[in-house]
């Protein structure tokens, strides 16, 4: 991957990650919505890797899928997924 796509990725990352906690500073309940969140994600990806097995299409977790998960949910999930799709060789 080139240095600008990663400049691009990494800035678009900090832009999600500090729309999420603007929202979640704003809601009343910050802390169960963020567990809530990251419950939901989690279960979005391990549906996406059960799915995956009759699919063909599955993420693997590590440190950053799974830190998507847990902050950003299920439209992290659905991030991934595109990113798989965009950079898939």
């Amino acid at each position: 991957m080139s240095l600008w796509l990663r400049i691009l990725v990494g800035a678009v990352g900090i832009c999600l990650l500090v729309v999420v906690g603007v929202a979640l500073i704003r809601s009343k309940r910050p802390v169960r919505g963020l567990i809530g969140s990251g419950a939901q994600g989690l279960c979005a990806l391990a549906a996406v890797n059960v799915v995956g097995a009759f699919t063909g299409v599955s993420l693997g977790l590590n440190l950053l899928s799974g830190l998507c998960c847990l902050v950003l949910g299920v439209p992290g999930v659905v991030a991934l997924l595109i990113l798989k799709v965009i950079f898939a060789t």
